[in-house]
């Protein structure tokens, strides 16, 4: 077994490397669906002597497959928003704790205490669905602030105006939380000039509008809510753990996480920082289900650990891997 308050008191890279090497020994044996991707690979923990000599698991995985490494009941089941018709993706959670102790302790890390903030989030597409993760944390986050104005907000964007403008006029420090088509929904009505607000994407259209890149995106809600910065949240379903930008699109991750990238033409082959490639996750949180898991989105890692994010694989693109159709 893992213990689990390992995770969240790594001090240094050292301790990051061998405790990564230990819950790859423990998910190798403990998770079948990992054991059979490794053992097609012919990749053993004996010969597994760096963070990067262990093998990836493609995040497709999480929509064919139980992906667990525990034997303990599943507590909640976290799927993912996914287009009319295509699969989602399920994360099975057998101790909510631990995802709790991430998404606090990672926001901790970045901002401070979340009882300093008001917290509001306007996340409509994630409200009108069960099982999203983000909307557990936002809500958590939520409760945790206390704060008579914090709350979720759906179409009531007149009442969200007042209650933003009130506390940023009153100097509260708030953090409005929001799906991106959301946010520029809100500014296309209203018009704001913010001084004590920090406004964070969540990424996506969720089919309502059209696809943006970031900069264009950013500087339209920069404009919209008279803001310098917009920070953004880089999550998953597949993820128990957050990284965050406070602008300029650079994400930075909490010490139990790390970002790699892959050779977009060998998905086996590590890459030195720098390079753009496909974005292979370590996420030490998700010891019950995977840790290692190759995504498909399209980023740089930089020399200091931060990352970015400059797009996405289509299925086509995914090369260097036929144990994908396991």
């Amino acid at each position: 077994m893992i213990d689990t308050k390992s995770i969240f008191n790594i001090k240094n890279q050292a301790e990051f490397e061998t405790l990564a090497l230990k819950v790859f020994k423990f998910q190798f044996e403990n998770n079948r669906v990992y054991r059979s991707f490794c053992d097609l690979l012919y990749k053993h923990p004996s010969e597994v002597k760096t963070i990067k000599d262990i093998p990836f698991l493609p995040i497709q995985f999480f929509k064919t497959r139980d992906v667990l490494s525990s034997k303990n009941l599943i507590k909640t089941t976290f799927t993912s928003s996914g287009t009319t018709g295509s699969e989602t993706s399920k994360h099975h959670i057998t101790d909510l704790n631990i995802y709790t102790q991430s998404f606090t302790k990672g926001f901790e890390q970045f901002y401070g205490n979340i009882k300093d903030y008001v917290v509001l989030g306007l996340l409509p597409s994630y409200l009108e669905r069960e099982g999203s993760s983000l909307i557990y944390m936002v809500d958590s986050i939520i409760k945790t602030s206390k704060h008579p104005e914090s709350g979720f907000y759906l179409n009531n964007f007149s009442e969200l105006k007042n209650t933003l403008i009130k506390a940023d006029t009153e100097g509260k420090k708030i953090l409005l939380i929001g799906v991106s088509f959301a946010l520029l929904d809100l500014i296309e009505t209203y018009q704001f000039n913010l001084k004590n607000t920090i406004i964070m994407e969540t990424g996506g259209m969720k089919g309502r509008r059209k696809e943006l890149i970031r900069t264009e995106l950013h500087n339209t809600l920069k404009k919209g809510f008279g803001v310098d910065y917009i920070h953004s949240e880089y999550g998953m379903t597949e993820l128990l753990s957050q990284a965050y930008s406070k602008g300029n699109g650079i994400f930075n991750c909490p010490p139990w996480m790390q970002i790699l990238t892959r050779d977009t033409e060998d998905a086996l082959t590590i890459q030195t920082s720098g390079k753009a490639g496909g974005l292979n996750i370590i996420d030490l949180a998700n010891v019950n289900s995977c840790s290692f898991i190759a995504t498909q989105d399209l980023g740089r890692v930089n020399s200091n650990g931060s990352f970015e994010v400059i797009g996405r694989f289509d299925n086509s693109d995914i090369r260097g891997c036929n144990l994908m159709v396991l």
